[in-house]
């Protein structure tokens, strides 16, 4: 790595950030735009606002702005990002593949045309064809994975996004299958948990024990930032750089989403709406093309986004870690970021 340098963008418009960028990073190898602290500010007043209880911004190590940041809160769909690192980090143990089929695992997959195609990425990505069984958000159903095994295929795999709970859980039985005796949950915290200096979690387990993979974790604006740090270490301690890549590719049903993280490769150019939102709507009623988080925001944007306005945003060439934690409320992301940014301002 080279010396960092701090340099500042302040009114540039919006097209000219990327450029001016890349010419600093061309020529010193690693720039870095310091925010500014009036615009962290104004983003962090628009989040209380809109009932925001914690927030952190840390850039380059240094933490900017800190509020409640040590209260744990719910995260809600967060807590599939450190499931799907336990994905990546099983694929580098050579437990699995991403691109192997369930059906080579759950053999009652081999009976129907649609399901016997599916690969374990394709669960991950949420395009598997896969009904999403929202039902199994309920606390303590008897059986998760059961029935998500014999969830329908009501798509093509491969052709939509379908999010929701039941992908996650048919991947559940194929870890613990390829585990032949330790249980996921336990590989998740040797694996994944305990290199980031975390440990057990509220795993929302049904009355089989099998933990909730899409929601149900409870962490303080720290210790999910913790996460974001993995993204600008480019994997570690937890995985390698080429691993960690697989999680900007989007799918061919979304561009904007793979392996538990949303992205912002779309802009400047691309459909500027609100992500959240659009998941309300049955999955044929959404529509995911040209999806992007915020046009005036850098394009290696990323983020983990939960219900009722919880968000990890990370930025690798601002090397920017932001954690927003809330209670529900009326809130945009492209106007946070723009406020954050120095976009825009009020």
């Amino acid at each position: 790595m080279g010396t960092v340098r701090l340099v500042k963008l302040d009114g540039l418009k919006p097209s000219s950030f990327g450029i001016v960028f890349l010419l600093f990073l061309a020529e010193t190898g690693s720039a870095i735009a310091s925010l500014d602290p009036a615009a962290v500010r104004a983003a962090a007043d628009y989040s209380a606002r809109h009932r925001g209880v914690s927030f952190l911004v840390i850039q380059d190590g240094r933490t900017l702005l800190e509020q409640n940041a040590k209260t744990p809160h719910k995260i809600y769909s967060g807590t599939k990002a450190f499931w799907d690192l336990a994905a990546l980090a099983a694929a580098e143990d050579g437990l699995l593949n991403l691109d192997e089929r369930v059906a080579d695992t759950i053999t009652s997959w081999r009976n129907d045309p649609r399901k016997a195609q599916v690969t374990i990425r394709q669960l991950l990505d949420f395009d598997s064809g896969l009904e999403p069984q929202f039902f199994l958000h309920e606390t303590q159903p008897s059986d998760r994975d059961a029935a998500a095994v014999r969830a329908r295929m009501v798509a093509e795999p491969g052709s939509a996004f379908i999010y929701g709970p039941a992908a996650l859980q048919v991947f559940h039985r194929i870890l613990k299958e390829k585990l032949r005796g330790d249980s996921p949950t336990h590989y998740l915290e040797r694996r994944v948990l305990h290199r980031l200096g975390l440990g057990s979690q509220r795993y929302l387990a049904d009355r089989t024990g099998n933990p909730l993979l899409a929601a149900g974790w409870v962490l303080t604006a720290r210790q999910w930032a913790k996460l974001g740090q993995i993204v600008l270490a480019n994997g570690a301690p937890v995985i390698s750089r080429n691993s960690l890549q697989q999680c900007w590719n989007g799918s061919a049903a979304n561009h904007a989403f793979s392996l538990g993280w949303w992205n912002n490769r779309a802009a400047p150019n691309g459909r500027e709406f609100d992500f959240e939102q659009m998941l309300i709507p049955k999955w044929q009623n959404q529509d995911w093309r040209d999806a992007c988080l915020c046009r005036d925001a850098p394009g290696d944007l990323v983020a983990c986004i939960g219900s009722e306005g919880q968000r990890l945003y990370v930025i690798p060439s601002l090397q920017l870690v932001v954690v927003r934690q809330a209670n529900g409320g009326s809130f945009s992301d492209a106007h946070f970021l723009r406020l954050l940014l120095s976009r825009e301002r009020g």
